[in-house]
């Protein structure tokens, strides 16, 4: 029997559908909050917290296991070293959802998908030498000299058929 078998399947394969889970769960994991759809975001919230509950664990097998759905040592480290660690005081519930309305586009209901305990996402603030312009220095420019155009090779007479081959052109000439 197959009882409580049924996923959300989005309307895709199989394989794309698990491509498209992975990439949600690893923009998460990267970003800790990112904007989908309701939908996408309840299938994608399973596999983010099946990777946070490996990253408590850290271990050989378990690090072994999240580098086979991620693809990525950066982001397994990540996850293994400053994410997880955040979680270690609960047992489930790493992911939440909350709604934003409804996508101009098609009306499809929009959520944010953001981890519960986030870290501090650092942005860099701009350099001041980077933000004051730099006086400009004369550059001596050398003599602008005109641009010669190579002659011109003379065309080969056209054949007498020449033209008339293309209006006699067959059908399975073209292909």
């Amino acid at each position: 029997m197959r009882h409580r078998k049924d996923k959300l399947r989005l309307n895709r394969f199989t394989s794309w559908r698990r491509a498209t889970l992975i990439s949600l769960t690893r923009n998460l994991l990267i970003h800790q909050s990112i904007r989908t759809t309701k939908t996408k975001a309840k299938a994608a919230v399973p596999l983010a917290e099946r990777l946070i509950t490996l990253g408590k664990k850290n271990n050989l097998v378990s690090r072994r296991k999240a580098f086979s759905i991620l693809q990525d040592h950066k982001l397994v480290q990540l996850l293994f070293s400053e994410i997880a660690p955040r979680f270690n005081n609960r047992k489930s519930g790493f992911c939440r959802i909350l709604p934003l309305g409804f996508r101009r586009g098609d009306g499809a209901k929009f959520v944010v998908l953001e981890l519960t305990e986030k870290g501090k996402v650092e942005k860099k603030p701009p350099k001041l030498e980077e933000v004051q312009p730099k006086p400009k220095e004369e550059i001596p420019k050398a003599p602008v000299q005109p641009k010669v155009k190579p002659p011109l090779a003379e065309k080969p007479a056209r054949k007498f058929f020449g033209g008339l081959r293309k209006i006699f052109k067959k059908e399975r000439d073209s292909l």
